[in-house]
């Protein structure tokens, strides 16, 4: 992940828990000054000390991504107390996991509002005061499931098909403007995050990851990566590249697998408890942290990431392997 344009001043948004904790952290440790978005003070207040300790300045804004004027507002105070904004990451998300029959279109529209709107609004914010200097990075975290949908999961899953496709054409509108703003989507695996620990479902068991599940700290490094060398997608995890490039080759097949398989790979054997608090509406207080409760499980790196993000270095091995064995085979003879 080297590179000699390592942000200044970072935007993260769904920044107390999960993925985006992870990140704020990530951009921190790279020496970025960090503000921090989500809808919980607390917690985002706790995020902010983990990222001041690493010797840089973070800035926690308590707001609901699924307002405009609210996002646009934090754009303008970071611009005004950090300086200019050169990297957005938009990371909110809520979701629910149920049959679309059990979904009430109240909360349909909740996860709308935040999974996608919440992203065109950030990416409006940023991109106000991006393009005016012609420079920034603005990163969708998206997912597998932005190209191929599951069941119980239809509301998440609707939301990441529209930023992919917000993002697309918004990157070809970039380019017809020649605008030096970059926009790059990085697609998500599994991973072990809060989320399921307070996310509202109407499954019998539990909901759960479908493995293989990646610790938030690979989604970080994928992000910080795709901040400072921009393309068009990363992909993270091998799970990640068989689901996209399935679905194209054969999608009618996933969709006969997913149906009998997907629904038992999202519950755990523990039954779900309907008094649990969720963070539909409103953040679950004290429970912000990076990980989710698969420690056990979860992978902290990713072969598929190393290789995607270090192709000099994998080229160059796979050239000194084959040399190596091109004169094994010579001496042999």
């Amino acid at each position: 992940m080297l590179s000699s344009h390592r942000p200044k001043v970072v935007v993260v948004t769904g920044a107390s828990a999960g993925v985006g904790r992870a990140a704020a952290l990530e951009f921190a440790r790279l020496g970025a000054d960090v503000a921090l978005l989500a809808r919980d003070a607390d917690a985002l207040e706790e995020a902010a000390d983990e990222v001041r300790n690493c010797g840089v300045q973070a800035l926690a804004i308590a707001l609901d991504v699924s307002a405009a004027e609210a996002v646009q507002a934090a754009a303008d105070q970071v611009e005004s107390t950090l300086g200019p904004i050169d990297v957005w990451v938009n990371n909110a998300m809520v979701t629910v996991f149920a049959p679309v029959a059990r979904i009430a279109p109240a909360e349909f529209a909740r996860v709308t509002e935040v999974t996608y709107l919440g992203y065109v609004w950030g990416t409006m914010a940023a991109l106000k005061h991006m393009t005016a200097r012609n420079r920034g990075v603005i990163v969708q975290v998206g997912s597998a499931l932005a190209y191929r949908a599951i069941p119980l999961q239809s509301a998440y899953c609707g939301a990441k098909y529209a930023i992919r496709g917000f993002t697309d054409a918004l990157r070809c509108e970039l380019l017809h403007d020649k605008s030096r703003v970059r926009v790059t989507m990085v697609q998500m695996p599994a991973l072990n995050t809060p989320q399921f620990d307070w996310a509202l479902s109407r499954m019998p068991g539990a909901p759960r990851p479908v493995p293989p599940v990646y610790q938030p700290e690979v989604a970080a490094r994928a992000i910080a990566c795709a901040a400072m060398r921009p393309r068009r997608e990363l992909w993270v995890g091998f799970s990640s590249m068989k689901a996209i490039v399935a679905n194209k080759i054969a999608p009618g097949c996933l969709d006969r697998y997913l149906a009998r398989n997907a629904y038992a790979a999202q519950q755990r054997d523990t039954p779900t408890d309907s008094a649990r608090p969720v963070d539909l509406w409103h953040p679950v207080p004290r429970r912000h942290r990076a990980h989710g409760g698969f420690d056990a499980q979860a992978k902290g790196t990713s072969a598929t990431l190393w290789l995607d993000t270090h192709r000099g270095a994998a080229l160059g091995a796979t050239l000194a392997v084959a040399l190596a064995a091109m004169l094994l085979r010579r001496r042999a003879h």
